[in-house]
């Protein structure tokens, strides 16, 4: 699985963070959690698995992953009652370097990830989708391109390697998540808890909590300080739940094309 390094942000990084947050419409902070200390967590913040929506999450890249190799992510997912989402998006991507048309865009967000050690700015469209288009797209009985509106399209093109179309894409996924939303009395604020379960057995625990851009730093500091008073440290390897979800599935794309 990838991690992120736990070195702190200093000096320039901390600078070129802030200067991005100042930039971003939200920032979420979050944390994952190691292995050994998913039960003590989940029953730390009190979360109820019978309160968990369950979602399917599928990626589209190359076997090579050409596209994430690009900056580029597109993805699909199916939520328990409700309709499917579909998302375009770029990272890293500096906000102020964003066309005017795009930053424009009643679509686009702009977002800061921040965990122990790292962070990522990201620019994301996102439109709704019928549930029932959803699993005759990713079988390969109906275009992926039909997934997503003309304006993702358009972003996709414009930052995809030349050539690589969304309907040249294979399907990577599905991925099984449950998400549980919890907010503890003593906790600063609401938590989000997802937990990604991966076709060979393991697992990603992800916390995570959104926060305005002025209003980041602190609620990093008060959050830290609450997770650290129930007992889940915030100071181990990071893992990324996309890049452990492209791996997996991109190494099983290679090993079917042998």
């Amino acid at each position: 699985m990838s991690t992120a390094s736990t070195h702190q942000i200093l000096g320039e990084e901390l600078v070129d963070l802030l200067s991005l947050i100042d930039q971003a419409n939200s920032v979420e902070l979050k944390l994952t959690v190691p292995d050994e200390g998913h039960r003590s967590a989940l029953a730390a913040l009190g979360v109820d698995p019978l309160d968990a929506q369950i979602r399917q999450v599928f990626f589209f890249d190359t076997p090579d992953l050409a596209l994430d190799g690009a900056g580029v992510v597109a993805r699909v997912r199916r939520i328990q009652g409700r309709d499917a989402d579909a998302v375009v998006k770029l990272r890293p991507v500096v906000p102020a370097e964003l066309p005017d048309d795009v930053r424009r865009s009643s679509a686009l967000s702009v977002e800061v990830d921040a965990m122990p050690g790292g962070y990522v700015c990201s620019a994301t469209l996102k439109t709704t989708v019928p549930a029932a288009r959803v699993l005759p797209a990713v079988a390969g009985e109906k275009k992926l391109s039909k997934l997503f509106t003309t304006e993702q399209r358009a972003f996709y093109e414009a930052h995809a390697p030349a050539g690589l179309g969304l309907d040249d894409l294979s399907t990577l996924g599905p991925i099984f998540v449950l998400k549980a939303k919890v907010a503890p009395k003593a906790a600063p604020q609401r938590i989000v808890v997802e937990m990604w379960l991966y076709p060979d057995g393991s697992r990603i625990l992800e916390l995570s909590a959104k926060s305005a851009p002025a209003q980041a730093l602190p609620d990093a500091v008060r959050l830290r300080q609450y997770l650290e008073s129930i007992g889940i440290g915030t100071t181990g390897e990071q893992q990324t739940k996309t890049r452990t979800a492209l791996n997996f599935y991109a190494a099983e794309l290679k090993a079917q094309h042998r």
